[in-house]
Order: structure tokens, then C-alpha cells, then sequence
């Protein structure tokens, strides 16, 4: 056997033992984790989670994109939640994600201090398992489904900035590009297409898409009359705090208009009008736009599989943060 094929035969048994770790792990989630040690954490965190949306509607979709860039980023360990400090740069001021808003991350932050109010919770839940109730019950929320989480998840070691580099998927992907990315945390194309739709609620800078509203190189795949509303409100030089609503039908209510706006050329990122331009996934599109109960199970399916991306159980591997924004000294 050449050296060649001898490194390539120990690096797939390397990730084929990978795989095998993660699922062992997701195996030891259950719904039911808290039951004896904090049995109340979910009507815990529910409530901060309702108080902080009542008071700040755009923590919605804040605390959605903190998620999804938590779990891509090291699994699903609240490592995108640690401030940077000292010598160390952490994973939230990787320029991927310093336009996540600040909102989602006081959700996290007062879910926790409402669980650890409780003394028999007190430092018994984790960040990781805190931020997976409080994405569910944004969603909720807004009018999207009350699925159960599996918890159990520790939260991680480590945060740094440069292992976030090539992890999220930046919204000129293309679709092989995605299911790519999508298929390197085990999940599918469907499950991929799903939890685009997460983008019903939520906003992005004009950056995000400026490319594809300039007079000159407009994208055909783009309404013109909606490429024109957006090229408005994110004129050339526009300060690049601005940001436009993902979905300009209904932004505040989770729903499967985000499929239904494909449909009509209107979807904001490249990232999104590509899941209908491409016929390979287009009968997911059409589908969910034409069934909003079946694009409300696939999505609840989807974000049980999110959920599940290299999570941590070994105590070896991860801990429960007495500070979700601070390594445990």
C-alpha cells in the first residue's frame, strides 16, 4: 500500500469515527434530561424568553441565526456566546459573525439568570441547552411550532475566531455549495432547504445583497420591482448599518411565506433565491410554499437534527458555563 492511500484510508477512518462519536453523543440527549435535576427549566426559560420578545421583538430572529451559527461553528456548545479576551479572539468576533445582534445573545443571557434564580438549578443547565429551549420558543412565538428539544448538551471548552472560517455558509453559496456545507454537519438537502426558511423573520444588511440590485448586473432571478423597493432602501453608499427585512410579506410572523416569496422572485439573499432557481430543489419550495403544516414538520425535524451537531455529553469534552459568556476558571 502506497503512502498515499495509506494517509487517505487513516483520514476516513478518522472521520468515520468522528461520525460515530457525534451520534453516540446525540444518543444520550433526551427531553426528559432535567426532569429530577431542574424540572422546571422549560416553563423557566419560556417565561424570560416571552418577557425579553415582548420587550424586544427583533430578539426573534436574532436568537435563530445565534443558534444555527453556534451549532455550525465547534457543534451546538454556546462557544459563539464567549467574549473575547486576553490573548484569545472567540468565534462572535469572527467578522462572519459580528453582524449577529445583541438581542439574541440577552436572551441566552437572562434565560440563564432566570434558571439560575432557581437554587435547585442553579448552575445546573447549560448554555448550549439554554440557547436549544430559546430558539424553540422564539419560534413558537412567532407563530411557528412548539417542537421538543432534546437536551443534555455540555458546553464547550473553547471559543476562537479562526475556527470559524469556512463553517457558514456565506449567501452567495450555490446549491451544491450548501448541501455541501449541510451534508458536513449530517444534514440533508431537506433538512438544508427547511432551516433556510428560518429566514421568515429575522433582517440582513444591505451588503448581503447589494450585488444583486445594482442597475447594471441586476439579478434576473430577482423580482425587478422588488429588486428596486430593496435598491431604495440600500442606495449606493448607504451607512452599513441598514438592514431590510428577509421576508417583506410577513418579517414578524414564522410561517412558510419565505417559500412562497421564491416562488415570486423575492427572495433577499442569493443563498435563498437559488433553493427555487435550481430545479433540484424547487419541488421542496413548492411544496412548503403550497403547505405550510408540512413545511412546519419538516422544519421542527430540521432543528431537531440541527440541534444534535457535534454536541458534547463526555465531561472530558465540555462543562456547564457558570457565565455563558466566560470560560469556567
Amino acid at each position: 500500500m502506497s503512502a498515499g492511500i495509506r494517509i487517505l484510508a487513516a483520514l476516513l477512518a478518522f472521520l468515520a469515527a468522528a461520525g460515530v462519536t457525534t451520534r453516540c453523543a446525540a444518543q444520550q440527549l433526551s427531553p426528559n434530561y432535567y426532569a429530577t435535576i431542574c424540572p422546571d427549566v422549560e416553563k423557566i426559560v419560556r417565561a424570560a424568553v416571552t418577557l425579553k420578545v415582548q420587550q424586544t421583538p427583533v430578539a426573534v430572529g436574532a436568537t435563530v441565526r445565534l443558534f444555527f451559527h453556534d451549532c455550525f461553528v465547534q457543534g451546538c456548545d454556546a462557544s459563539v456566546i464567549i467574549v473575547s479576551s486576553g490573548n484569545n479572539t472567540a468565534e462572535k468576533d469572527n467578522p462572519a459573525n459580528k453582524s449577529l445582534a445583541g438581542d439574541g445573545f440577552d436572551t441566552v443571557i437572562q434565560a440563564k439568570a432566570a434558571v439560575d434564580a432557581v437554587p435547585q438549578c442553579a448552575n445546573q443547565v447549560s448554555c448550549a441547552d439554554i440557547l436549544t429551549m430559546a430558539t424553540r420558543d422564539v419560534i413558537a412565538l412567532a407563530g411557528g411550532p412548539a417542537y421538543p428539544v432534546e437536551l443534555g448538551r455540555l458546553d464547550g471548552l473553547s471559543s476562537t475566531a479562526s475556527s470559524v472560517d469556512g463553517n457558514l455558509p456565506p449567501p452567495s453559496f450555490d446549491l451544491d455549495q450548501l448541501t455541501a456545507i449541510f451534508a458536513a454537519n449530517n444534514l440533508s438537502q431537506a433538512d438544508m432547504v427547511a432551516l433556510s426558511a428560518a429566514h421568515t423573520v429575522g433582517f440582513a444588511h444591505c451588503g448581503t445583497f447589494a450585488g444583486r440590485i445594482q442597475p447594471a448586473a441586476a439579478d434576473p432571478t430577482m423580482d425587478p420591482g422588488y429588486g428596486s423597493q430593496l435598491l431604495a432602501a440600500c442606495p449606493p453608499g448607504v451607512d452599513v448599518n441598514v438592514a431590510v427585512d428577509l421576508d417583506p410579506e410577513t418579517p414578524k410572523v414564522f410561517d412558510n411565506q419565505y417559500f412562497i416569496n421564491l416562488q415570486k422572485g423575492m427572495g433577499l439573499l442569493s443563498s435563498d433565491q437559488v433553493l427555487y432557481a435550481d430545479l433540484r430543489s424547487r419541488p421542496f419550495v413548492d411544496n412548503w410554499a403550497a403547505n405550510n403544516t408540512d413545511f412546519l414538520a419538516a422544519f421542527a425535524a430540521a432543528m431537531t437534527n440541527l440541534g444534535r451537531v457535534g454536541v458534547k455529553t463526555d465531561p472530558a469534552l465540555g462543562n456547564i458555563r457558570r457565565d455563558c459568556a466566560v470560560l469556567n476558571g
